[in-house]
């Protein structure tokens, strides 16, 4: 078979991992990041993705070698690290599709022109949908889905990228003067673009789990360079869109002058009226393709992801992994997910923003430790010899541990002080 063909047949985790990253972190985020700071700014971006690689890839790695997922490797390690990342999960997790599914909505509402509409109403329909393709569906669905997504969103992408390219740079407002990024809004900024890229840390048990999946659905497991080929290709994938989204927000907004929102959905919207201003009306179909397929694959697997984990983490803790890992126990957490989340956006809507303040510092100061937790899981006994991490790799996951230790001593003391 050729290795083309091995690819395509092994497409999966790393497909998911790409929909999942390539939200807020992209659309927002890496647009904001070229619309403010310019081209200065990919170098920030390939920097957060070469140092969190492999943390990410150990996910990979873990579960292929031994079958397990990683989490199952944390209570190998301890039940202190299966509840310090039972914490962190729920920690992170709570708000989290609730605002995904918020996001999207507010685009869909705004790309419709259905503003008679309650977002939440929306929101609603978006979990409904969901919880249908997920619990009916299930792993199968959910790729096949994605399959067909992320081929739109990138040639939507690439579209609205070469397009805007071909425009030209918009032309600067006089005495423009670019935001200082080495103070301390600037810092902030830099620190929260390369938290969620490009995603967060503890999304590495998400990859792990989707490929336990996988091989359960396939009733095949592909050998450990397979599985990682198809990895670093969705990996790669989400770096590259990321700079396409860099290279929009440099080319349409950069020295406009623009005041940018901070409110995400209105960010979306602001960016979308913009480049119709900036290469024609015609354009608009691309970009809001491209948003919409944006946030809607990374809300689907999000909603997934989430209650995977949770299931996972719950069987271990109560000491039945196997029962809870069954058809029934996936759909009730699918359920319970998308209820809490209605009730979230329902009840909590005005304190959206403190909720994912505070998910974001959890996540960020506890990077340091998920990243050091995978690294001990893949250099234990469970994983062997011929199959660990080389001293090259291993080199780069104490220099991402430095790095995002560092980060999240700066990010605490900003926030705490």
């Amino acid at each position: 078979m050729s290795k083309f063909k091995t690819l395509i047949k092994n497409l999966g985790p790393g497909l998911l991992f790409a929909s999942m990253a390539i939200g807020t972190s992209h659309l927002v985020l890496s647009t904001k990041a070229g619309a403010q700071y310019g081209w200065f700014m990919v170098i920030p971006i390939i920097l957060a993705n070469v140092l969190k690689y492999p943390f990410f890839e150990f996910g990979i790695r873990y579960t292929n070698v031994t079958g397990k997922s990683i989490i199952e490797g944390y209570l190998n390690r301890g039940k202190g690290y299966l509840w310090g990342y039972a914490f962190i999960t729920l920690a992170t997790s709570f708000a989290g599709p609730a605002a995904l599914c918020a996001v999207t909505a507010g685009l869909l509402i705004n790309l419709f022109g259905i503003e008679s509409v309650s977002l939440t109403t929306v929101a609603l329909c978006l979990f409904v949908l969901n919880s249908i393709i997920l619990i009916i569906g299930k792993y199968k669905l959910l790729e096949t889905t994605l399959k067909f997504l992320i081929p739109i969103l990138f040639v939507a992408l690439l579209a609205t990228t070469l397009f805007v390219i071909n425009a030209g740079p918009v032309t600067a407002i006089v005495n423009f003067n670019p935001p200082e990024l080495f103070d301390e809004f600037g810092i902030l900024f830099l620190i929260t673009l390369i938290g969620w890229m490009p995603t967060a840390v503890e999304a590495s048990s998400w990859l792990s789990l989707w490929s336990a999946e996988k091989y359960k659905v396939d009733k095949n497991k592909p050998p450990l360079k397979d599985a990682l080929q198809e990895f670093n290709t969705g990996y790669l994938l989400t770096a590259v869109l990321a700079i396409f989204f860099l290279a929009i927000g440099c080319m349409t907004l950069y020295g406009s002058g623009t005041e940018l929102s901070g409110n995400a959905v209105t960010f979306a919207d602001q960016v979308i009226n913009l480049f119709t201003t900036h290469i024609g009306n015609w354009a608009y179909v691309f970009i809001a393709v491209s948003a919409f397929a944006t946030m809607y694959s990374t809300c689907l697997t999000a909603v997934d992801a989430v209650a995977r984990v949770g299931v996972d983490i719950t069987g271990l803790l109560v000491g039945e992994h196997e029962k809870f890992t069954g058809k029934k126990y996936y759909a009730a957490s699918i359920i319970i997910i998308s209820v809490i989340s209605i009730m979230v956006l329902y009840t909590l809507s005005t304190n959206m923003g403190l909720i994912l303040a505070v998910a974001t510092a959890i996540s960020f100061m506890l990077a340091p430790i998920v990243g050091y937790m995978n690294l001990k899981n893949v250099m234990s006994s469970d994983v062997p010899e011929a199959y660990k991490p080389k001293r090259g790799l291993q080199l780069l996951t104490y220099a991402g541990i430095f790095f995002l230790s560092c980060l999240a001593l700066y990010y605490g003391w900003v926030v705490i002080f």
